[in-house]
């Protein structure tokens, strides 16, 4: 489980940078922007809405506990 949501932040990640490329490339020297960064934001949404419905079936199934935070003595 913990690799699934390794390459899910790592996908999410690459997602954003994608669309800062494409954000920065797209409409230069005449051309028309495309939706690339449209389409890599959308993906990012996806695939974070995704880690988020993983995480909690993991909890609801019991793979992953709650831990809190330390009580400081």
């Amino acid at each position: 489980m913990k690799i699934l949501l390794a390459v899910a932040f790592v996908g999410i990640l690459g997602a954003l940078l994608s669309a800062g490329v494409f954000m920065v490339r797209d409409g230069r020297d005449g051309k028309p922007k495309t939706g690339n960064m449209m389409r890599a934001l959308a993906l990012r949404v996806a695939l974070s809405v995704l880690l988020f419905a993983c995480v909690m079936l993991a909890w609801w199934m019991g793979w992953i506990q709650p831990k809190g935070l330390p009580i400081g003595r």
